[in-house]
């Protein structure tokens, strides 16, 4: 059989919650081969994050855990014991990566930063991700989804202009982090494995936000060349642009550009309109606000008798951008995600079998292997402290009793 991408890759992965989870998740999922460190005996804090199975709290229901860490192996081990950051600095030494999102400075006060991984360790990678990096003057702010979002943009842009602006749902920056980690991780495991030296990785969770393909680019770039700092758009009618209702749900057209609001009035029957010199642009509709209104009602009328996948499909016929909005329900039905494997049915002892995302890109000879569930917590702390470091089953129990693992 084929190997993985990663196979024979190491990672000793001491991360929680997302960003860093997500990280070691990417690379677990193509083969790596991943050691989670948890505090014991409660493991990684994502563990009370929901949603939870049949919404009862339990250490390993959340599907957030279940989902950010498939194909990983769990070590309990209590770092703020000498004896826990030895065994810790015991597995470093077997590894070619470490990854941790902790404070900065944390590593070091445990006696694990980058300076004493590569003293047992030379060739070792540390990818440290902090929400605004190692150094400068926001090193040591706490931060979270919603402030990391609405400092690094565009959430200033997002919403109504009458109203103030808002965040898309999600734990969007948390993921597009842990990406980009997983990311830079891999480049300096390619250098290393060219001859370079090990290192250390800082990714700020703020900076990546500069680049996020979540618009934040464009308006970057926007400003860099015309001084435009983004605006919410202004409330009014303007058809055939945004979401509106359906006989089924919602759907997204835009009938933006040149000779697309013609395309529009065809589409829903007000061929009348077309040559019309009120409609040659949307701008000039907007200037023209009875006859905006008129158009609306003949627009709101043919989505009322039309699906959202029909409509989207007959939009996309007249040449316009359109799409069906998507229930999770219907994503998990899409003909296009089922024909290309986006989902995969995952068995778990608390949840039984359960439906998650898979891997996000298909490589040309990698096999497609299905994913191990996420751990319980400590599940391999006697297979990893036997196999790896030599421990009897019997001293690993007395470490167990001392609280360290």
């Amino acid at each position: 059989m084929t190997p993985t991408a990663l196979e024979g890759v190491r990672i000793l992965d001491f991360s929680h919650q997302i960003a860093g989870p997500y990280c070691t998740k990417v690379l677990a999922d193509y083969g790596a081969d991943v050691i989670k460190i948890e505090r014991p005996p409660a493991g990684d804090p994502a563990r009370g994050m929901g949603p939870f199975f049949k919404d009862e709290p339990h250490l390993e229901g959340s599907a957030l855990f279940l989902h950010l860490n498939t194909n990983k192996q769990s070590v309990t081990l209590n770092l703020k014991t000498a004896l826990g950051r030895e065994l810790a600095l015991k597995l470093a030494a077997q590894v070619d990566i470490v990854v941790e999102n902790f404070r900065p400075g944390v590593m070091e006060r445990l006696g694990l930063g980058y300076e004493a991984l590569r003293a047992v360790n030379p060739k070792v990678i540390l990818t440290s991700i902090s929400n605004f990096g190692q150094s400068g003057p926001y090193r040591d702010l706490r931060a979270s989804e919603l402030t990391l979002y609405a400092m690094g943009g565009p959430m200033n842009i997002t919403g109504n202009r009458a109203y103030e602006p808002l965040k898309l749902g999600g734990n969007v920056v948390q993921y597009h982090a842990g990406g980009i980690a997983a990311f830079a991780t891999m480049l300096a495991l390619e250098l290393v494995e060219t001859g370079g030296e090990g290192g250390q990785i800082d990714i700020s969770i703020y900076e990546t936000q500069a680049g996020f393909r979540d618009r934040r680019v464009i308006y970057l770039t926007a400003h860099a060349y015309t001084g435009d700092i983004g605006r919410r758009p202004e409330t009014g009618i303007r058809p055939g642009v945004g979401v509106r209702p359906c006989l089924d749900g919602y759907v997204n057209i835009h009938a933006t550009g040149k000779g697309k609001l013609q395309s529009f009035l065809r589409m829903i029957g007000r061929d009348d309109l077309v040559a019309d010199p009120r409609v040659a642009t949307a701008m000039v509709l907007l200037q023209h606000p009875d006859l905006a209104e008129e158009i609306e009602a003949s627009y709101l009328g043919w989505l009322m008798q039309t699906t959202k996948r029909d409509a989207a499909a007959i939009a996309q016929q007249h040449k316009l951008l359109a799409a069906p909005i998507n229930t999770i329900s219907d994503v998990l039905s899409d003909p296009a995600f089922r024909a290309r494997g986006a989902f995969e049915v995952i068995d778990h002892p608390r949840t039984g079998p359960a439906t998650y995302t898979g891997r996000p890109f298909v490589m040309y000879e990698t096999p497609r292997l299905p994913a191990r569930r996420a751990p319980l917590v400590g599940e391999h702390t006697v297979e990893i402290l036997r196999d790896k470091l030599g421990y009897a089953e019997e001293e690993i129990g007395k470490l167990g009793m001392m609280g360290i693992v």
